[in-house]
């Protein structure tokens, strides 16, 4: 993220924030070679972050990305959040993203948790669905 962001604007996490208690990481693989990966944070009991999501540049057009947020959704909706929202950039680098977020139901909305108003932030959101009881 710093080839493509400002570093005031990256919100890229190392090993030690993807570490957190709060945090939830899954990778996909090919054999050995890591192909995507994406986490979930969680706030508080009913709302969740989509944090670090990424496809290898030699995986991309695959499906791997969409199969990615399918995974960390459903297991959003296990966990009963209510709301899942995430950061991503505003340069052109980031449309693949947006659109797939898009698709995927997701609204830009303001900036939430800690985060502030950034020229070069997007801020999305999506209502989930609770199961019926």
């Amino acid at each position: 993220m710093h080839a493509t962001s400002p570093a005031e604007s990256v919100h890229a996490l190392d090993v030690t924030g993807l570490s957190a208690p709060s945090m939830s990481f899954w990778a996909a693989f090919d054999g050995e070679s890591a192909l995507g990966c994406v986490a979930l944070k969680e706030h508080d009991p009913g709302f969740a972050e989509l944090k670090s999501m990424r496809t290898d540049a030699a995986a991309r057009g695959r499906g791997l990305g969409k199969l990615l947020l399918a995974h960390v959704l459903d297991v959003a909706r296990e966990r009963g959040y209510a709301r899942v929202s995430l950061e991503t950039g505003s340069e052109d680098f980031f449309i693949p993203a947006r659109t797939l977020y898009a698709a995927n139901g997701f609204v830009e909305c303001g900036p939430f948790a800690d985060y502030t108003l950034d020229p070069n932030s997007v801020y999305m959101t999506l209502e989930l669905s609770r199961p019926a009881a």
